[in-house]
């Protein structure tokens, strides 16, 4: 599954992973909206460390989350996001909506 939840107190955390783009993006939002319905948080975070690759069908994900989170008025984090997707998020204004952080370029070492 490319996302994976974890829930601690009131923060839902979601780590995605694998390509973000038409293909995947249904099953990650039915997830992360699930694990959100059942716990109700006060803080989503979602972490994109190993996302290799999001069109925009990220940029919608991201804005979902904080458009069903707004109800609740529970915050949005997003993490540990590669350089190329944090430069997209920055230009599509995500930054207004959610707390953006960059992460590193994540080397897989054998």
């Amino acid at each position: 599954m490319p996302v994976k939840t974890d829930v601690t107190g009131e923060v839902v955390t979601a780590y995605l992973s694998g390509e973000l783009d038409h293909h995947t993006a249904r099953e990650m939002r039915e997830a992360i909206d699930a694990a959100v319905d059942r716990n109700m948080p006060t803080l989503l975070i979602l972490d994109f460390r190993d996302v290799s690759f999001m069109d925009s069908s990220g940029i919608g994900l991201v804005m979902g989350r904080y458009r069903n989170l707004q109800r609740t008025g529970a915050a949005l984090h997003v993490v540990n996001t590669p350089p190329q997707i944090y430069k997209v998020m920055q230009l599509a204004g995500l930054n207004r909506l959610a707390k953006l952080e960059k992460g590193g370029v994540r080397i897989e070492t054998d």
